[in-house]
């Protein structure tokens, strides 16, 4: 058993699914037995009230009937309960409880039974007060200094005081600069009430200046009322906390001085009575509340404070005394005298768990066994911590963390994509505007060899692509048991997508309770997004790739969208998109070369994607190891250019339509508290025009908006069609300079650091500041391009010039042999830029470029081609155009 868990000494449950808070428990002798002992009182958000007389015969026992002295319900939530002096012409105690709109106070008082029941308990109600205003807190105390008497202080959720002697109602006063309301407490001894209002300070108001400030029900907001004579309620001193308080308590003890406890959110507060802080202390840990009382050593003051972990930390001052467990979170506790036992802790959670519990330790009698003595056998531990070793050992060689083979993981999750589209397509709400929308059936299978626990599937496809339902959960799956679903994907937004890809991962737990993940790849037929159409002979972009192979036709490798009885389209190919472009694809009869045409930049990826992956498929089914794809011609980097100018004008639109939607509404919003004011003026004034200026700027706002949302889609297509630019200048960078498999990694993680574009982080800057760090490590000149240092931190640039310098620039030094490496040793950088000897670049050289017009990138001239033209990637023969079929 813990040392440091509260003990048991009476607990009970209150009540079936209601609901308990902060000002929901009191302890007083609210019969007025005079015996000293405390009663335990709790009213719940139900509308129950119950009062308690603890005493279990030995601690830790259960509930007894004759413990509940009175439980009844009454119509209305309660929100607080509190015992005080608040019957006229007596001093004794009464129960005041607080409801929504209501206030009533109750007699409790009991009578001797003479049989075995026991005594019997009621309550009368004494007087109520129907509230004009929702409360919600309230406090009491002998406001003004009276003698014998208590007077009941209601705060409302509008920042309304209503002050109550007794049975009649006093004033009601208007919190100044009110939002929220927070917890409120009242001082004796300053006379003041304090509480912690939504600016997150502590405020303190004096008694008699709420009593001689203007009224509530007559308080204005002109300037005119103003600015006359009549007293306002100012406040007597403010304490800035910097955040929002739990509990408000005002304390004071014989021994100790007289101080305001503040629970805040992170930290607890004492301050003096004229606000100063006395002490505080940073607490590590959410707290849920807290209560002051006497210490045993003079001039300091003991604190409980509960928290969200279940403990109850007791502090001296700002000392940790000592730290509790307990069975729930508390949100109410109070130290009692119950069945003559001082100090017994009282503590309510929110679903009605009260408990009553002490500090300290049981003695525990139990006694280890004695351990026979027996001799230890040196040889026989010896053998098995050899054994030991030898297993650590053989585990420690492996040091990857994923599984090496299917057949070792636990659970296996397969996609599999129906060769053929949907007789009847499954696509919802497509914005493409063509004809028919094409779907296609992907069928998940997910094969567990353990248990799997909650498993959950998630689908994920790149916009402007969609699927029917992306998120699947099941049921608990047993050892050698599957579960399969189908979906469809098709295409939702009116742009062609970046990639024809899609994900399946799958996260379930193992007994044990680990998290685990499996995930797998499908790729989705081009028939998807395109269809075959009558070849074009006109394009304003074209790219020829080479191989070392002769040309295919295009009936072996594009079944799916050539006629087998036409039979000139086995060297020329259509393809029309469902967003309406068109691309063509011919292939040369006499060279080994395949041409790529179209109006667009960005329609020629896919395409010339799905080319080479078919082309590849083809010659691995015929066992051909050797062959390969080549770019000799020109990167098209300016059309490239293009497509970054238009997606940087799209994110520069948007920030302008930020700064006006955010100007606009600071005008809507002056405008209506303009017209508030008017309206709320007992005095008729005229509007002067400002409800025709209000629907002018509200019109004006939802025309920004609705601008911003266009802007908002066509950026997000202009960056899709970025992405497929990108994604081809990528391979023909990769085939023209031959880069391994680690390479194009880079190359890709350079160019596509971003899945999605936002204002805070944008693909401009991103790669802009990848590029100048490739330039300055394994493309550098010299060591002392390596010693610049790059700007840490990314923001928005004003003109894409950097940029398209950056990346011509990149292009440049990889023609002159420049080769990709992450490797940070200078020596291997060096020699990975400059195989065979090729000497560095002068920066002169970099000013001798020769920029081809229309859709050629910036390479050198011809002095530098006679010097370089063993190159593959420079050669004359690079700059031709490949043969017309």
């Amino acid at each position: 058993m813990s040392l440091f868990k509260a003990r048991d000494w009476w607990s009970t449950i209150l009540g079936e699914k209601e609901e308990f808070d902060q000002g929901c428990l009191c302890v007083a002798d609210v019969d007025n037995s005079g015996s000293g002992q405390d009663k335990i009182i709790v009213g719940s958000y139900m509308g129950y009230l119950r009062i308690f007389n603890p005493h279990p015969v030995k601690p830790g026992e259960g509930v007894q009937p004759e413990d509940l002295l009175l439980e009844v319900q009454l119509r209305d939530p309660i929100l607080q309960v509190e015992v005080g002096k608040f019957v006229s012409g007596t001093e004794g105690l009464h129960l005041a409880v607080l409801h929504c709109r209501k206030l009533c106070v109750y007699a409790v008082s009991g009578t001797l039974g003479n049989v075995e029941h026991g005594n019997q308990y009621q309550i009368k109600l004494m007087y109520e007060h129907n509230l004009q205003r929702t409360a919600c807190n309230m406090t009491y105390g002998p406001f003004g200094g009276v003698k014998g008497r208590d007077l009941i202080c209601i705060q409302s959720m509008d920042g309304m005081l209503m002050l109550f002697e007794q049975e009649s109602y006093a004033f009601g006063r208007f919190l100044p600069g009110f939002l929220l309301p927070g917890p409120l407490t009242y001082s004796s001894r300053t006379d003041s009430f304090i509480t912690v209002s939504s600016c997150r300070q502590v405020e303190s108001y004096k008694y008699q200046v709420l009593a001689f400030a203007t009224d509530a029900d007559e308080r204005q907001e002109t300037e005119q009322q103003k600015l006359s004579s009549g007293k306002r309620l100012a406040v007597d001193w403010v304490l800035n906390i910097g955040e929002q308080a739990l509990d408000i308590c005002v304390v004071s003890f014989n021994q100790a001085v007289s101080s305001v406890f503040v629970l805040g959110e992170r930290n607890f507060f004492c301050l003096k009575d004229n606000g100063q802080i006395r002490f505080m202390k940073k607490l590590d840990y959410s707290p849920s509340c807290f209560i002051p009382y006497c210490s045993v050593k003079e001039g300091t003051i003991n604190t409980l404070v509960g928290n969200h972990s279940k403990m109850l930390n007791v502090y001296q001052d700002v000392t940790l005394k000592w730290a509790t467990q307990l069975p729930h979170i508390p949100v109410s506790v109070k130290v009692a005298n119950l069945q003559d036992l001082k100090g017994v802790i009282v503590t309510l959670s929110d679903n009605g768990h009260l408990q009553c519990s002490y500090l300290g330790t049981d003695p525990s009698l139990f006694q280890a066994p004695r351990v026979d003595s027996r001799e230890i056998n040196y040889e026989e531990f010896d053998a098995e911590m050899k054994e030991l070793q030898k297993i650590i050992k053989e585990a420690t060689k492996t040091q990857d963390i994923l599984p090496k083979s299917k057949k070792h993981r636990d659970l296996i999750v397969t996609a599999e994509v129906s060769p053929d589209l949907d007789a009847e397509s499954q696509a919802i709400d497509s914005e493409v505007k063509a004809e028919a929308v094409p779907s296609v059936t992907v069928k998940v299978t997910i094969q567990s060899k353990v248990t799997a626990q909650k498993p959950s599937l998630a689908v994920c496809v790149q916009a402007p692509l969609a699927v029917t339902c992306d998120q699947f959960i099941f049921d608990d799956l047993e050892p050698d048991s599957s579960e399969t679903v189908v979906l469809s994907v098709f295409l939702k937004g009116n742009c062609s997508p970046s990639e024809l890809e899609g994900n399946c991962v799958v996260s379930y737990n193992t007994p044990t309770g680990i998290v685990k993940v499996a995930q797998c790849n499908f790729r989705l037929p081009l028939r998807l997004i395109c269809f075959p159409a009558q070849p074009s002979k006109a394009a304003n972009h074209k790219l020829t790739i080479d191989t070392n192979k002769p040309p295919i036709s295009f009936l072996t490798i594009f079944p799916d969208f050539v006629d087998p009885s036409e039979d000139d389209q086995a060297n020329v190919l259509g393809f029309q998109f469902l967003t309406g472009s068109k691309t063509t694809l011919l292939a040369s009869k006499t060279s080994q070369r395949y041409r790529i045409q179209s109006d667009q930049l960005e329609d020629l990826w896919l395409i010339t994607k799905e080319l080479t992956l078919r082309l590849e498929e083809h010659f691995k089914k015929q066992n051909c190891k050797d062959f390969a794809c080549t770019f000799s011609g020109s990167i098209p980097l300016q059309e490239y250019f293009e497509l970054i100018d238009r997606h940087f004008e799209l994110r520069l639109n948007a920030e302008k339509f930020q700064e006006l939607l955010s100007e606009r509404a600071v005008q809507f919003r002056a405008i209506e508290r303009r017209l508030l004011t008017r309206f709320k003026d007992k005095t008729p004034a005229p509007l002067q025009h400002l409800d025709t200026l209000l629907e002018g700027t509200f019109r004006e706002v939802i025309a920004l908006a609705d601008a911003a949302e266009e802007n908002q889609a066509n950026m997000f297509q202009a960056f899709t069609k970025l992405k497929s630019a990108t994604h081809l200048v990528i391979m023909l960078i990769s085939l023209w300079q031959k880069l391994s498999t680690d390479q194009v990694a880079i190359l890709e993680a350079t160019f596509l650091p971003l899945a999605e574009d936002t204002q805070e982080l944008g693909w401009e800057e991103t790669v802009d500041a990848a590029i100048s760090y490739l330039l300055r490590t394994c493309l550098s000149k010299s060591s002392k391009e390596q010693a610049l240092t790059l700007s840490s931190q990314l923001c928005m640039p004003k003109d894409t010039s950097r940029l398209k310098k950056n990346i011509t620039l990149f292009c440049d030094r990889l023609a002159k042999g420049g080769r990709l490496s992450l490797s940070t040793d200078l020596a291997t950088q060096q020699a990975a830029v400059m195989p065979g000897g090729c000497t560095t670049i002068p920066e002169s050289d970099l000013e001798e470029r020769t920029v081809i017009p229309g859709s050629a990138a910036t390479f050198p001239n011809h002095s530098q081609i006679a010097k370089q033209k063993s190159k593959p990637g420079l050669s004359e023969d690079a700059a031709e155009e490949a043969e017309k079929p």
